[in-house]
């Protein structure tokens, strides 16, 4: 245990115990990345808590934050806009369902406008 990883033990209190040793939670393993065959998308609208903004949503996800921010790449870049990869969903910024249900049919993905 390193002496500069004081912020992954801020729940503990104390311990007298001299052969105590503190360990973490490590999150569960990242599920492996289905195939885009397999993978079924939903792309959203969605204008709630956003200011007034239109931002299109791409959930359900199956894999690795790696590749999810890959293809989150690939759906901005095709686009044109920003956008986010955040808790398992892709954001882009504007209504560009229809667009990026075609992107996602021509790399295999099942996907569906919702």
């Amino acid at each position: 245990m390193s002496h500069n990883d004081w912020k992954s033990r801020l729940g503990m209190v104390y311990s007298t115990d001299p052969d105590f040793e503190y360990t973490t939670e490590h999150s569960a393993a990242e599920p492996e990345t289905l195939p885009p065959a397999r993978q079924r998308l939903r792309v959203a609208l969605d204008r709630r808590n956003r200011g007034g903004k239109q931002v299109t949503v791409v959930a359900d996800f199956v894999g690795s934050e790696s590749d999810l921010k890959e293809l989150g790449r690939l759906l901005k870049q095709r686009c044109g806009v920003g956008g986010a990869v955040k808790e398992g969903e892709i954001i882009i910024q504007g209504d560009f369902r229809d667009k990026i249900v075609q992107i996602l049919s021509e790399a295999g993905y099942k996907a569906r406008k919702i």
